[in-house]
Parts: structure tokens; C-alpha cells; sequence
């Protein structure tokens, strides 16, 4: 599917994430399509590596969404404005674990550094915000008064698809105070359907992991094409706020297409609880 990328050269874009997977292949349309990418990456040596095999006008940062301290540091060090920020970057908790601010880890990771990270940029970026989630949240509820699954027996698939309803109410009221401020500044939700990518690859799981991953080689996305839902976003004269699938059975894969989302994912007043939880844990506050 040709999106027009083109028409964006000479632009900014911050992607997280952009070592692997969706963030590596969203990052690198970005860059042969002539935007000027920033990669916001945990390891620098391999975002460098991506750098010089993406072309184009690359720049590194170290970015790890797990450390409060390190996104702030993201935030510090990046210069001048950006026309895109891109929340890409994602994880699968497979076991119970924190980030080192003391968060579950999919929770930590997938929303609140994000969240963090956003905050913080906000004053520099001047066109959208583009936060990737999963339809995994259809199945997921969600405590603002909880978010670190204290209450309740911890399991990996529960943790990511709570974490990734986490991601739509953000989004759902980062739309609304958007709009609210008059800022000329969009955002938009993406879910890349089922996608082959490393999000879940953990070679120690064993068969169920080649199971899982033979499977998806048959039936899923690859990167490439995963990675089309976020940049429709960039491209296309969509409503802000909207939520971005695919149009294929299952919507597994397929083209971009607008796609519906869980009546937990449009509770505004769930959205207000939870975006007020979290910038009291992450001590950043809205800055418009």
C-alpha cells in the first residue's frame, strides 16, 4: 500500500523502539522516505548499526521506557522540534517482574513511561502523536487504584492486555485535553493486527513459543506490513483520536482501515482516573 511518505520529507520523527520489530520498520520507511529520524533505543550500539542500514538522516538516543530516569535523560538530550513522536516501543511481561521504578512491568513499560516521555515532549511536538496498543485490550479491565496487579493473581497475557487498555484510555483523554487546549497537535491509537515480529520471543518457552511463532509465519503481518497501521496515521486525512486497524478476517492482517475499540476503552471518567494515577507516579504533569 503506497502511503505517500514522500510528502513528508524534511521532517522529524522521534520512534521508540526502533531496533526491532515494528519501531525498525517503521523507523526505517521514515528515514528512505527522507523524514529526519530520531531512534529512541535501549541499546545505542545496535541503533547505530540500524542507522547505517536504514539511510537517510539518523540520530541515536538512549531511550529505556522501563527507567523514569532514563526517559527524562531521552528528554533532556533531545534538541529542537519534532514533528512526530511515535510511542512504538512495547513488551511482553513474561514473568513477574519491575521496572526500576518499582512498576509491573508491562504497565511500566507500555504506559507509564510512555505517558512520561510524552509529558515531557509535548512543548516540542508541533504535528501528532502516534501510540501503538494491541486489540489484546478488548479482553482487559482495568483499576486505576491498582496498577500493579496487587490485588489478584498475576498472568502474563492479562498484564499486557491490561496494559495496553492502559494505552487507549491514554490515548482517549491526551485526544480530549488535546482538543480541549486547541493545540494544533493530533493523536492517534494503531494496533498492527497479529504481527511476526520478537515481541514474544523467548526461545526458553519452548513449544509453546514455536507453536506460536510457526503460526504467525502463515498467518500474521510481518514487520513491514505491521508497521502500515501507524504510518496510515502520518499520511491520511483522519479524524485526531481516531483508532487504527486492519481490514482482514480476524483483523489479523491486512490493510489499514479505522477500527472500533471496547466500551472499557471509551470511559472517560476511567481516562481522568487513570491519566491522574499516572502523573502522580511518574511525577510529570500536562504542559499545555
Amino acid at each position: 500500500m503506497d502511503l505517500g511518505l514522500e510528502s513528508l520529507a524534511g521532517r522529524r520523527a522521534v520512534v521508540t523502539g526502533a531496533t526491532h520489530g515494528l519501531g525498525l520498520a517503521t523507523a526505517r520507511a521514515l528515514a528512505r522516505a527522507g523524514l529526519r529520524v530520531v531512534l529512541a533505543v535501549r541499546d545505542v550500539a545496535l541503533g547505530a548499526t540500524r542507522a547505517t542500514e536504514f539511510g537517510g538522516d539518523c540520530e541515536v538516543i538512549e531511550l529505556d521506557l522501563a527507567d523514569l530516569a532514563s526517559v527524562r535523560g531521552f528528554a533532556e538530550r533531545l534538541e529542537g522540534p519534532i514533528d512526530y513522536l511515535i510511542n512504538n516501543a512495547g513488551v511482553f511481561p513474561h514473568r513477574h517482574a519491575r521496572t526500576a521504578d518499582g512498576f509491573e512491568l508491562g504497565i511500566g513499560t507500555n504506559f507509564l513511561g510512555p505517558f512520561a516521555l510524552t509529558n515531557l515532549l509535548l512543548p516540542d511536538i508541533e504535528r501528532q502523536i502516534v501510540c501503538v496498543a494491541s486489540d489484546a485490550h478488548k479482553s482487559a479491565r482495568i483499576d486505576p487504584t491498582n496498577l500493579d496487579l496487587d490485588h489478584g493473581k498475576w498472568n502474563p497475557a492479562r498484564a499486557y492486555a491490561r496494559s495496553k487498555l492502559a494505552v487507549m484510555l491514554w490515548g482517549l483523554e491526551l485526544d480530549r485535553r488535546l482538543r480541549t487546549a486547541g493545540s494544533p497537535v493530533t493523536a492517534m491509537l494503531t494496533t498492527p493486527g497479529w504481527v511476526a515480529s520478537n515481541i514474544s520471543n523467548k526461545p526458553h518457552l519452548g513449544f509453546a513459543h514455536r507453536l506460536v511463532h510457526g503460526a504467525a509465519s502463515a498467518f500474521a503481518n510481518d514487520i513491514d506490513a505491521g508497521a502500515q497501521t501507524t504510518l496510515y496515521c502520518l499520511t491520511q486525512p483522519i479524524a485526531p483520536g481516531s483508532y487504527v486497524g486492519v481490514d482482514g478476517i480476524g483483523a489479523l492482517r491486512g490493510d489499514p482501515v479505522l477500527f472500533g475499540r471496547s466500551k472499557a476503552a471509551c470511559d472517560f471518567d476511567v481516562a481522568a482516573r487513570l491519566w491522574a494515577t499516572a502523573e502522580r507516579l511518574t511525577g510529570t504533569a500536562w504542559p499545555l
